[in-house]
C-alpha cells in the first residue's frame, strides 16, 4: 500500500513496482544465483590481508545477516562500520556483538563536525541525515582501496525492495551512478556544504567517494540480488547471533522493532520524509508485511491511518528537544523548516506543525 508520491516508484496500472518485482520472484532461480555469489567470492582478488571481501555495516540486523551469510559461504570478511550520528545504546552493543564473528573497522568522524553536517542537511534539503548517507557510502568505498580489498558485499537493492524504476529488477551491482541517484543525497554533495558554519573543506574529505579511478576497480554487489532478501528473516539470524532488539518499536509512527534502532536522529529523518511525500516508516515497513502475507491491507489500511506520519517527540527513548540541542538549532528554527520542507498540497500549515488534510489519506496510496 505505497503511496503514489514516493520518490522513483514506478507503477503498473495500480500495482507499484515493489509488489511486482516481489511477485517475480517465484520465475528466478535462486540455486543459479548462489552458484553466481559463489563463483564471484572465489574469484575475489586476494592480497596479504587476511580478508576476502569487505561487508558494510551498521551491527543491525540487515547487515549481521550479510556478513553471516558471506562468512558462511567461505569468505572471510572485513566489516566496515561508519558510526551513526548519535548512536544510541542497543545500536553501541550491536556494533559489538558483530565483532565475535568478524574483524571489523569503524570509523566515528569529528561529532562536532557531524552536528554541524546534520542541521546543515535540515536547512539546505530537508534531512539532517544526509552526511549519514554520504558516510555509509563513501567510507566502505575507501576502506576498499586502502586495504586493497576490491569487493564489496552490499544488503538488498533498495529500489528493487521498496520501489524503484521498473527496469532495475535485475540490478546485481552498486556503482557511482547508484549512489549518486539512489543513496539519499538529496543532490547535496559534501563539497556543497564548505563554508557553512565554519565547515572546511578537509572536514568533509572523508564523507566524499574515492575519485572514480579508484571506485572502477571496485566490484560492489548486492546480498540480495543472489538470496530472497527477507527483513524479519535477517532479523532472526541476527538476534540468534546475539543481536538486541528493544522491546517495542522506536516510537509510535514505527511498526518493526528491529529496524533503525541505532540512532536517536531517525525519527526526525522521517518525519521530514513523511512531510514531504505523505508516508512514513511505518507505512513502509507495513507494506512490507502485506508482501510476505504476515497482515492483510484492509488491517494494515486502519493502522496507517492511525499512526503513519505522526511526530514522534520521542525516539528510541530521547525527546527530540535533545537532539535539536546537540545539533544547536532552536525549536522554532525547527519548527519553521518543518512548514517550509511540507508538501502544502498534503499538509495543512497553518498552525506551529503541519498537519495532514483528512481528504488526502484515500487518494495518496495504491
Amino acid at each position: 500500500m505505497m503511496v503514489t508520491l514516493r520518490p522513483d516508484t514506478q507503477f503498473a496500472g495500480n500495482v507499484c513496482s515493489a509488489c511486482l518485482n516481489y511477485e517475480r520472484r517465484k520465475e528466478i532461480n535462486w540455486a543459479d544465483r548462489k552458484e553466481s555469489l559463489l563463483r564471484i567470492l572465489e574469484s575475489a582478488p586476494k592480497n596479504d590481508s587476511g580478508f576476502d571481501v569487505i561487508v558494510p555495516s551498521s551491527g543491525q540486523k540487515d547487515s549481521v545477516s550479510q556478513a553471516l551469510r558471506v562468512i558462511e559461504l567461505g569468505a572471510r570478511p572485513l566489516v566496515v562500520t561508519a558510526t551513526t550520528c548519535m548512536l544510541t545504546p542497543i545500536g553501541r552493543a550491536n556494533i559489538d556483538n558483530l565483532s565475535r564473528y568478524a574483524s571489523t573497522v569503524e570509523i566515528t568522524p569529528d561529532r562536532t563536525v557531524r552536528a554541524k553536517l546534520n542541521r546543515i542537511g535540515l536547512e539546505l534539503v530537508g534531512d539532517l541525515s544526509v552526511a549519514e548517507h554520504w558516510l555509509i557510502h563513501a567510507l566502505p568505498w575507501r576502506a576498499a582501496r586502502d586495504f586493497g580489498i576490491p569487493t564489496l558485499v552490499y544488503g538488498e537493492v533498495g529500489p528493487v525492495e521498496y520501489g524503484g524504476p521498473l527496469d532495475m529488477a535485475d540490478t546485481q551491482r552498486m556503482t557511482r551512478r547508484f549512489v549518486a541517484e539512489f543513496g539519499g543525497n538529496l543532490g547535496l554533495r559534501p563539497a556543497d556544504v564548505v563554508g557553512q558554519y565554519g565547515i572546511r573543506r578537509e572536514d568533509v574529505a572523508l564523507y566524499q567517494m574515492p575519485p572514480q579511478e579508484d571506485t572502477d576497480k571496485v566490484n560492489a554487489i548486492f546480498l540480495g540480488s543472489f538470496y530472497p532478501w527477507n527483513s524479519h528473516k535477517n532479523a532472526q539470524v541476527a538476534c540468534k547471533a546475539g543481536m538486541q532488539v528493544p522491546p517495542e518499536p522506536p516510537s509510535a509512527a514505527n511498526w518493526w522493532t528491529a529496524e533503525n534502532i541505532d540512532n536517536f536522529q531517525t525519527g526526525l529523518h522521517d518525519y521530514f520524509g513523511a512531510l514531504k511525500y505523505s508516508y512514513g516508516r511505518l507505512c513502509a515497513q507495513i507494506s512490507i508485511d502485506i508482501r510476505y502475507g504476515l497482515i492483510s491491507r484492509e488491517e494494515a489500511a486502519i493502522i496507517v491511518r492511525d499512526r503513519d506520519c505522526v511526530f514522534a517527540e520521542y525516539y528510541m527513548g530521547m525527546h527530540y528537544t535533545e537532539i535539536l540541542e546537540h545539533i544547536e538549532l532552536p525549536e522554532p528554527r525547527f519548527w519553521e523548516l518543518a512548514r517550509q520542507y511540507a508538501n502544502k498540497d498534503i499538509f495543512d500549515v497553518s498552525g506551529e506543525r503541519p498537519r495532514m488534510k483528512p481528504e488526502i489519506w484515500e487518494a495518496s496510496f495504491c
